[in-house]
């Protein structure tokens, strides 16, 4: 690509062969989520409250609209305008234990080999009650990936983490004094050389929003959304652990087990990798009288091996995982399980999934939920009220 600024055309261009794989060439009653003619969508009863998230009821496709996807932040939000920003002014630092410490604008980035990644963004505190349950969208991400520009800056012995700073900031009390802190978080070395791992500036074929981290941020398939830095400015690699508010004061997870031998011993951990996960999100009655429940499942990366569903209070019942469209372990697999004749009546619905590693979603009543003091990594169950007439 040139120096130059990278324009819509461009995106677009680069985009071609995204879109031969879009959803339009799976019609999506294929996989039971848009009725067919004579079929009715069954509204749940547990409505979802307005605001800028995904709304369960009307999955039906693939990839999230960028309109329908969530945002949070913590800082206040650098006022950066939409397409105002010149790639060759936009820069990004790389310091600290490196061979060849460099400053890198977005338009040295975007020259650089990239390309595009279908992955699951979920923040960390989606499911965590009623009001916060559609925090999440599958989205297609371009960048660059960050494993070569580290190894051509020249790792050293001593290079042990990687801190990504954003250009939000704000004065933070530590220790009783005042202290100006951009929002950061890190990974280590190994997984900031993961392929997977990405600078980004595009999403769903158009640039970043600016409230999704115009004009670039970083991709971590498989993790929360609280390590995909927003509004990237620098980036610095470590000989030690980094400790920063963000991971090491917030987004940390209090819990115990209630089979350690210790009954005072209760862990804290930064939140990090997605937990599993699933969804049931629509119902419909179909010509011959059943009801199609269809949802969706995701873990970090783990492949989804099995969804169940329960009806009431009914046996665990084993539902269809779907096909995917492309080859994409960062993304939600969706489901689908056949109702048989139906009563009449109230009915709760609660989906499960388990991954290949044997992780299973836990019940609400479940130790690692019930004793767990925090609201992030929340995925437990998650039960759906229907009526049918």
């Amino acid at each position: 690509m040139p120096e130059a600024s990278v324009t819509r055309r461009d995106f677009m261009r680069g985009s071609a062969a995204l879109a031969a794989c879009t959803l339009a060439s799976r019609p999506l009653a294929a996989w039971g989520l848009e009725p067919e003619s004579g079929e009715t969508l069954i509204p749940f009863l547990d409505v979802q409250p307005s605001g800028k998230m995904l709304k369960w009821q009307n999955l039906t496709e693939w990839i999230t609209a960028s309109d329908d996807l969530y945002e949070v932040s913590h800082y206040p939000k650098p006022k950066i305008e939409a397409g105002s920003v010149d790639p060759r002014s936009w820069n990004v630092q790389f310091s600290g234990y490196l061979k060849h410490p460099k400053i890198l604008t977005l338009a040295d980035i975007q020259a650089r080999p990239h390309k595009t990644i279908t992955a699951t963004l979920e923040c960390g505190g989606n499911g965590l009650g009623p009001g916060f349950m559609g925090a999440i969208g599958n989205m297609r991400w371009t960048g660059t990936p960050l494993g070569p520009i580290l190894k051509e800056l020249g790792l050293v012995k001593r290079s042990e983490e990687v801190v990504f700073y954003g250009s939000d900031e704000q004065v933070e009390k530590i220790r009783d004094q005042d202290y100006h802190q951009n929002f950061a978080r890190s990974l280590t070395i190994e997984h900031a050389l993961r392929p997977e791992v990405m600078l980004v500036w595009a999403m769903n074929g158009e640039p970043l929003a600016p409230h999704h981290g115009y004009p670039l941020r970083l991709m971590v398939p498989g993790w929360f959304g609280i390590a995909w830095v927003k509004w990237l400015k620098h980036v610095e690699v470590l000989d030690r652990r980094f400790m920063g508010k963000w991971m090491a004061r917030e987004y940390v997870t209090l819990t115990k087990d209630e089979d350690l031998s210790d009954p005072s011993l209760w862990r804290e951990t930064s939140v990090a990798n997605q937990c599993v996960k699933s969804m049931t999100a629509r119902a419909v009655r179909r010509r011959d009288g059943s009801i199609r429940l269809t949802g969706a499942a995701w873990s970090d990366g783990t492949p989804i091996r099995s969804v169940e569903v329960r009806i009431d209070d009914g046996t665990w019942l084993p539902a269809v995982l779907d096909a995917k469209p492309e080859k994409a372990p960062f993304t939600w697999t969706f489901w689908h399980y056949d109702w048989k004749q139906p009563a009449p009546g109230d009915h709760y619905i609660t989906s499960r999934s388990v991954d290949a590693d044997g992780r299973r979603q836990p019940a609400t009543d479940d130790p690692i939920i019930k004793n767990k003091k925090t609201h992030w990594d929340s995925n437990q169950q998650w039960t759906r009220k229907l009526r049918l007439t």
